[in-house]
């Protein structure tokens, strides 16, 4: 997942490959990144190896709860709603 800077003009999808593109390259073909998702923000937690297996799950559709420790679980719903239809 990535979050773009206010005011970028590109859109997300040439930004994605060009990510994709460039970790390939710079660490070879062994990275096996095939998919970057732009998003609005990330969450944020006291601890990010909860969140962490949290994307993971929304990921892969296993079901999840919400980290207590979450500030704000709209974020969650909106990787989800990214994911949709690209994964």
């Amino acid at each position: 997942f990535l979050v773009l800077k206010a005011g970028v003009k590109r859109p997300p999808t040439e930004i994605e490959k060009e990510i994709v593109a460039l970790v390939r390259d710079k660490l070879g073909p062994v990275a096996a990144f095939k998919l970057a998702i732009t998003v609005g923000r990330l969450p944020k937690t006291r601890s990010g190896k909860i969140l962490r297996g949290t994307i993971k799950k929304i990921a892969d559709g296993e079901s999840w709860t919400m980290p207590a420790t979450i500030e704000d679980p709209k974020a969650l719903d909106e990787i989800g709603e990214a994911l949709k239809g690209r994964v």
